[in-house]
């Protein structure tokens, strides 16, 4: 075989030039994508539901939403975590060449028909619908070298000012922080208080709910104006009612 391109030389030119020419026809024909489509496209549902274990999350909520979202277009298969904090993620995967963003729109309105189905505090807290992105682009750092600043100041600062911005990033498809360290306030309850007091704990939650009130303060003696100068928050917790530990107001 190799004695026939020794021998003939004009032949083995022009294969070469053959394979050459189609080298380059598939150069300019061929797909070339910075990030090509390899994996396949998946819309997460998470949802909270306050005071729950992980086998209430599942039956009153995970279970209603699987229902739903089972033999949505596309879909191939879904996976559902239950945690004991009252967390419920369901990640749906599509079949690769799917559009994420109508996959999530498929999946929202799933999702919209057994809303009403879901417990109250799940209503309340929302459902949320977004694409999902399956491999981690870029790690951001947020440090600060003032020592007065702890991390629950660093986590809100990134919330307001940094990640906000990242999400308008044109082709940003989930930008979020990792750990939780929001300002929050968690109260602890005495049982047996609770029970000399014949009170239930979704009555504490009315009381203090009550007692949150956002108020815009006027001068004395002024009528409230359209547009308010400043707005303050009030949130006291009053102690004798329900046995509380302590009292606070700010």
């Amino acid at each position: 075989m190799f004695n026939i391109f020794i021998r003939r030389p004009v032949l083995s030119l022009v294969i070469s030039l053959f394979i050459t020419l189609l080298g380059v026809l598939a150069f300019f024909t061929l797909p070339i994508t910075q990030f090509p489509d390899i994996v396949p496209p998946s819309v997460a549902v998470k949802a909270k539901y306050t005071g729950a274990n992980a086998e209430v999350c599942a039956k009153a909520v995970a279970t209603p939403l699987e229902r739903a979202i089972n033999g949505v277009p596309g879909m191939t298969y879904m996976s559902t975590v239950t945690t004991n904090n009252g967390t419920t993620l369901i990640q749906v995967f599509f079949e690769v060449g799917t559009d994420p963003d109508i996959a999530a729109v498929a999946v929202q309105n799933r999702v919209t028909t057994i809303i009403d189905e879901l417990p109250e505090e799940v209503i309340r807290a929302g459902v949320t619908t977004e694409k999902e992105v399956n491999s981690m682009l870029m790690y951001l750092n947020v440090v600060s070298d003032d020592p007065t600043v702890g991390e629950k100041f660093i986590y809100n600062f990134a919330d307001i000012n940094v990640l906000q911005e990242l999400k308008r990033i044109k082709g940003v498809g989930l930008a979020e922080i990792q750990g939780s360290r929001e300002y929050a306030m968690r109260v602890w309850l005495q049982p047996d208080r609770m029970l000399a007091y014949n009170v239930s704990t979704e009555e504490i939650i009315a009381a203090i709910q009550a007692q949150n009130v956002e108020a815009a303060p006027v001068a004395p003696g002024k009528a409230r104006a359209s547009r308010p100068r400043c707005c303050s928050t009030c949130c006291a917790i009053r102690a004798s009612c329900f046995g509380l530990s302590s009292t606070k107001t700010w």
